[in-house]
């Protein structure tokens, strides 16, 4: 018999407000669906940053809470030690964690707190206008730079997964994109994944995803994920970059 497909509880019936093309409301199904799966929809709290996910409140049927912008670890790091039972766990983008944010991420996996974060890098500012972001490819036009990313005078993209890899707190990070269906699946599987390590209270986790942007990347939807796999993925290559399983082993 074959598995019906329905509307995850914890996913709201509401009209998206994200671009034609956006991945998006494919992240928020697979978050709602581990969050079904797992059985914890009446403890979980959300944390929406500044962006285009800033009302993402409205998508899920479980609290959620506003934090200013980049600041989303800071409030994940409140909620989670003042309750410790909850699923916490931050959504953003890279403008958000990358730029304002860095110092609050960088130093909340530093210091191993519990929660989970959900990082969407679709190499832009989204809401904003589609200024250039800490993860705009080189050469890359957006409304900041016009003649494209010149690394000679910003430097080169920031790659956030290896980044946070390279401290010594144990931690879960892994990047995945949502641009076919078999990226779906894995994507699905890693957010479970960093789920289940916060409810065993083991280790901070985050879910990099290489997420796509038609609208300010000025392409069809198509067009923006074939840019995707043939320009981003390169770059930003997918896979598990830390876990505490590997640590404990070694």
């Amino acid at each position: 018999m074959g598995k019906e497909f329905t509307r995850p509880q914890a996913l709201s019936e509401q009209h998206t407000h994200y671009c034609p093309g956006c991945t998006h409301g494919i992240i928020h199904r697979l978050i709602a669906q581990v969050i079904d799966e797992l059985g914890v929809r009446g403890r979980t709290v959300g944390i929406a940053p500044v962006g285009c996910a800033v009302l993402a409140y409205n998508y899920f049927t479980f609290d959620f809470q506003e934090a200013a912008h980049g600041r989303a670890p800071a409030m994940a790091t409140g909620i989670k030690r003042v309750r410790p039972d909850l699923m916490v766990f931050t959504y953003q983008g890279d403008g958000d964690l990358a730029s304002i944010g860095m110092g609050e991420i960088v130093h909340a996996a530093n210091r191993g707190e519990k929660f989970t974060t959900i990082f969407v890098n679709n190499t832009v500012y989204g809401m904003t206008g589609g200024q250039m972001a800490p993860t705009t490819m080189p050469g890359q036009r957006t409304t900041t730079s016009p003649l494209g990313r010149n690394i000679d005078e910003i430097g080169m993209p920031l790659k956030v997964a290896e980044l946070l890899s390279t401290l010594e707190t144990p931690g879960y990070i892994e990047r995945v994109t949502v641009i076919k269906p078999s990226y779906i699946v894995r994507a699905k599987r890693a957010i479970k994944r960093a789920f289940t390590y916060q409810l065993q209270g083991r280790c901070f986790s985050l879910v990099e995803v290489v997420s796509t942007c038609p609208t300010n990347w000025g392409l069809t939807p198509m067009e923006a994920v074939n840019w995707t796999a043939d320009v981003l993925l390169p770059y930003y290559q997918l896979g598990e970059y830390k876990s505490p399983d590997t640590r404990e082993e070694g």
